[in-house]
């Protein structure tokens, strides 16, 4: 090995070293709502290779801090990882889909958030059934906006950005006021427990301990709110 190639090769190390907590925190944030078929050293794993992919490609120029543009695609490398394992039954996704269009059949009938006792009885199942696949569905599949149809790039591209032609940079600007205003709609403790995971990044255990709750029913109340939002934001998704 030349010299270059060591001081490189220190250069890698050292890099992997700095950022190797950042990955190890988004790697717990996420098992916090996982099932235990999910291996924390596979989530480490595929990490660091977002890590490094996000060295590659990281483009100062577009106003993102690198370790914003790495947590995106570190904990998006994370999320494909997850899917790649195809370990979620159909009968989740199905679940999915049944209880968001529930929810938006029920919120255009009455014009007001639906609850669980009205949507447990469209699906036709009892409330406590409902709630159990509320949390199969939180366990079962990320509950991201990638559920909206929008990808975790979407997010950290920036409306300035060059490469957006002026139609593009409307429809995400105005993508994003319209899941603004859906997010403020929502009931306030569904409103709550995303604010606490996703702009704080507490874990399940966490929010159950703020809002005095068990951990299984913040689970159900953060399903419920990603479904509520993915029922009121339906003509966005692709």
């Amino acid at each position: 090995m030349t010299g270059a190639d060591t001081y490189s090769q220190i250069q890698q190390d050292n890099f992997a070293e700095r950022y190797a907590p950042l990955v190890k925190r988004i790697a717990h944030h996420l098992m916090a709502r996982l099932p235990s078929s999910v291996q924390f050293e596979d989530l480490l794993q595929a990490g660091m290779l977002g890590l490094l992919e996000a060295k590659s490609n990281f483009d100062a120029s577009k106003g993102a801090s690198f370790e914003t543009f790495a947590g995106i695609r570190i904990r998006g490398a994370m999320i494909d990882e997850i899917r790649r394992g195809d370990w979620v039954p159909r009968s989740v996704h199905k679940n999915s889909r049944a209880i968001a269009a529930a929810i938006s059949e029920i919120e255009q009938e009455t014009g007001r958030d639906a609850r669980d006792t009205e949507v447990a009885e469209r699906i036709g199942v009892a409330v406590e059934d409902y709630r159990q696949m509320l949390m199969e569905v939180n366990s079962g599949h990320m509950m991201d906006f990638e559920g909206l149809g929008v990808t975790e790039d979407y997010f950290s591209q920036g409306l300035s950005d060059s490469s957006m032609t002026p139609h593009e940079r409307l429809q995400k600007e105005d993508f994003r006021n319209s899941l603004a205003g859906a997010i403020s709609s929502l009931p306030e403790r569904e409103k709550l427990v995303l604010a606490l995971y996703y702009d704080e990044e507490l874990n399940l255990k966490e929010i159950g301990e703020v809002l005095g709750v068990s951990e299984s029913r913040v689970s159900q109340i953060n399903s419920q709110a990603m479904l509520r939002l993915q029922s009121r934001l339906k003509d966005w998704k692709k």
